[in-house]
């Protein structure tokens, strides 16, 4: 009987498992592949050349320019975008049903395609007609050039991945708060603890294990961004945005050096799980599991 669930439980898996190995697993290992050959996308014959891919990557200025710029886009939309959210759940946190219209109206964003964002905020951050430098231009300020200018292009596409995302953090982090027990917040009344000292030393613990999830989730998402800087910037202006999926996307179908587009995959993505693993290791302690 055991042995007929097991076959039956493989078996309803199966189908998810085929489609894993064909879109994720095997374009994983051809892209190892590609990475150690000369190959332009075009001609048949995929020319061996070994590691020199990963050399001359690794020598080249640019990756490091395009990491450094990944990590900045990274840790500053993320810390926005939690810091947000749980404010906005901190808020939000009501039984009241016109709270409960304001989160479904917050959450909205995330549905959105990021194509149709992104065109929309082009022309919101328009430096002739957009509707930001009008409202600038009506107390007086200077038009600002948002997405020409290496000064603002990179917090412009930020804005934008925050303000799509930031509904379904507070969301998540909104069912962490109903998941924390009334009775610590009585006892620590009962003991002249104030709202302040409630959050610092029972809230914030206690959502620690919601924080990790957004925290990897959150991060993971964060470095593979591309539309967004795909249609607003195109890497531009002077490289200011030019993160790290745009550039494999530039090299492999632009450029046509699919060998190094491929090695440049293989070491982002041992980049990221390097990074994951650190971050699940420090939240070894940090982290705090109710019971």
């Amino acid at each position: 009987m055991k042995r007929r669930e097991s076959t039956k439980d493989f078996l309803f898996a199966l189908p998810a498992l085929l489609l894993l190995a064909i879109f994720t697993y095997y374009p994983l290992v051809n892209s190892v592949f590609i990475s150690f050959t000369d190959w332009n996308l075009i001609r048949p014959i995929k020319k061996f050349i070994g590691l020199t891919n990963y050399q001359n990557l690794l020598v080249d200025p640019e990756f490091y320019h395009v990491l450094k710029v990944t990590f900045l886009y990274t840790i500053i939309e993320v810390s926005l975008e939690l810091l947000l959210g749980l404010g906005l759940a901190v808020l939000f946190n009501v039984t009241a049903r016109s709270f409960g219209v304001m989160r479904s109206i917050l959450f909205m964003p995330h549905y959105i395609s990021m194509v149709v964002v992104s065109m929309v905020f082009v022309w919101i951050y328009n430096t002739d007609y957009g509707i930001l430098n009008t409202v600038l231009k009506l107390f007086g300020a200077s038009p600002v050039s948002w997405l020409n200018d290496p000064s603002t292009a990179l917090w412009a596409v930020i804005i934008v991945a925050v303000w799509k995302g930031v509904g379904f953090t507070s969301l998540i982090f909104i069912s962490g708060l109903r998941g924390i027990p009334i009775e610590y917040y009585e006892a620590a009344s009962i003991d002249g603890a104030g709202k302040w000292k409630q959050f610092l030393k029972i809230t914030l613990p206690l959502l620690s294990p919601t924080t990790l999830f957004l925290v990897i989730t959150s991060f993971i998402s964060s470095m593979q961004v591309f539309q967004s800087v795909n249609i607003m910037t195109n890497g531009g202006p002077l490289k200011a945005t030019k993160v790290m999926v745009y550039w494999i996307y530039d090299l492999t179908f632009v450029q046509f050096k699919a060998g190094k587009g491929s090695a440049l995959v293989i070491i982002f993505f041992f980049i990221i799980v390097l990074l994951t693993a650190i971050q699940f290791a420090i939240s070894k302690k940090k982290v705090h599991y109710e019971g």
